[in-house]
């Protein structure tokens, strides 16, 4: 039995995106090719509304989850779906973000435990990391292999702790993310869409900050679990506000979104960077005791800042090529 609640998450997500594949339902919300698209025909954005469903009917078979996760992860993801529906701008989204980030930081006690200045770094990573998800959610497989991999590491590494309970809440997280990514591998048939992408990324940190409240890992464990998404998303966007452009403007300058431009393909890219997820999320849960694992650290920058670096140069070749 104590496996309930994966297994229902799993299920439930993967009946209802069937149903809504089979249904109209499928219509409420399309993503339609433009030319940021990675991709070349209308495919539907909901299967983030079966996921979340699937994760909360999951949390349900569970005797105790607190309020200052569920409340602000169900108010995300009802602005999502509004935002998925009616193309929200970002003056009247963010804000709902600042309250869950906000709701979060109180009830979890963070400023009676590590005092305000910590408080306010984790309420804007909370933040920046619920945006982040979304803009790495681009391609096809990638942000529930993220999910899969990502969670999956938090639920091994609470297991391991001897803490069941948070295991198997992060087990179904995984168990749903693994539901949706039948019907979003290559070739995907639906999206996750912001009412997927936002709350997972909500989650990613908060799940980290109470695995950490409850000794389950070091501070940087969540932070090298989800680095594959993390470095992407943050090196892109530094280098685009280096440039005076603006964050928050839809683009096609990640790094996964690049090796797709150039010809290495929707599969490759998510097997590649599958790769890179299991072993960030591998290599954390062995040395997720170490207070700081520095040698770890700097392994995995060096991965990652060659891997860009090679990119970067093919890009610039590519680039020149095609204009």
């Amino acid at each position: 039995m104590i496996f309930l609640s994966p297994i229902i998450a799993f299920a439930v997500t993967t009946v209802l995106i069937f149903l809504i594949l089979k249904s109209d339902f499928r219509k409420l919300v399309q993503d339609i090719p433009n030319p940021r698209s990675l991709h070349s025909h209308v495919v539907p954005r909901t299967g983030g509304i079966a996921l979340l469903i699937g994760i909360l009917s999951g949390w349900s078979m569970m005797s105790v989850f607190p309020w200052w996760i569920i409340f602000p992860l169900v108010v995300v993801f009802a602005v999502s779906v509004f935002d998925d529906i009616f193309s929200l701008p970002v003056k009247q989204r963010l804000p709902v973000h600042f309250f869950a980030a906000v709701l979060f930081i109180v009830g979890a006690g963070v400023i009676e435990q590590y005092g305000w200045v910590l408080a306010l770094v984790l309420f804007f990573t909370i933040v920046w990391v619920t945006n982040l998800y979304n803009f790495m959610d681009g391609s096809d497989g990638l942000a529930g292999g993220m999910a899969v991999f990502g969670f999956g590491g938090y639920g091994v590494a609470a297991w391991l702790m001897h803490d069941q309970t948070f295991a198997i809440a992060n087990v179904t997280i995984l168990g749903a993310a693994l539901g949706f990514l039948l019907f979003n591998f290559h070739p995907a048939k639906i999206f996750m869409g912001d009412a997927g992408s936002i709350p997972l990324g909500y989650l990613v940190v908060t799940m980290g900050i109470w695995g950490y409240q409850r000794g389950d890992w070091a501070v940087w464990f969540p932070v090298l679990v989800f680095s594959p998404f993390i470095v992407d998303a943050t090196v892109t966007l530094v280098k685009r506000s280096l440039r005076g452009v603006r964050i928050t403007e839809a683009h096609r300058e990640h790094y996964y979104q690049r090796a797709i431009q150039m010809g290495v393909g929707h599969r490759i890219v998510a097997l590649t960077e599958y790769s890179f997820m299991f072993g960030a999320a591998i290599t954390a849960v062995c040395f997720r005791e170490q207070l700081f694992a520095v040698g770890l650290w700097f392994s995995w920058v060096l991965i990652y800042a060659v891997c860009m670096f090679l990119i970067d140069i093919r890009w610039k070749r590519w680039d020149q090529k095609s204009s």
